[in-house]
């Protein structure tokens, strides 16, 4: 569901993987991730190895990961049909700027981008999605337009 906070489960076992500055942009990465995330772990290991886009063998290897990073700290854990993808993100990351000729002597910018993809499975399916992020309304960049600025507060009055 959209909006649901989970309860964390303290004694539930996490483990993650993470991908950086991998060459595919964000919003191409996006539509591979959400595939699977809240899948169980063999299953979205099949989704991603028949997945058409380029990112999906990416996320499988990154996936794998995340499954032997689980087995490791937890010897019990057979094989992937006891895990679940809990948490599955694809994060921006760094921009290249390359320039491309263009007619009568002009420069066209060209953005090569990258994400950060990052993978947390768990052998409980209600483990908290948020496990180490912040609350939302705490992550602003423009600190006029957070909730407890006094600046936020005069503008709402008006």
């Amino acid at each position: 569901m959209i909006g649901e906070q989970l309860v964390p489960n303290q004694d539930a076992l996490v483990a993650r993987a993470v991908l950086r500055d991998i060459r595919h942009t964000p919003q191409k990465a996006r539509r591979v991730v959400d595939l699977v995330r809240g899948m169980r772990a063999d299953e979205a290991l099949n989704v991603l190895k028949f997945a058409p886009q380029a990112a999906g063998s990416d996320v499988y290897t990154l996936l794998n990961s995340a499954i032997a990073n689980a087995k490791q700290q937890n010897p019990a854990i057979r094989d992937a049909s006891e895990l679940w993808v809990v948490e599955a993100l694809v994060d921006e990351g760094r921009t290249m700027k390359r320039f491309r000729p263009r007619a009568q002597g002009r420069g066209f910018r060209i953005l090569k981008r990258s994400s950060h993809i990052t993978v947390a499975v768990s052998d409980s399916k209600a483990t908290s999605k948020s496990l180490s992020r912040i609350s939302t309304k705490a992550q602003t960049r423009n600190p006029k337009r957070s909730d407890k600025s006094p600046l936020a507060e005069k503008g709402a009055s008006n």
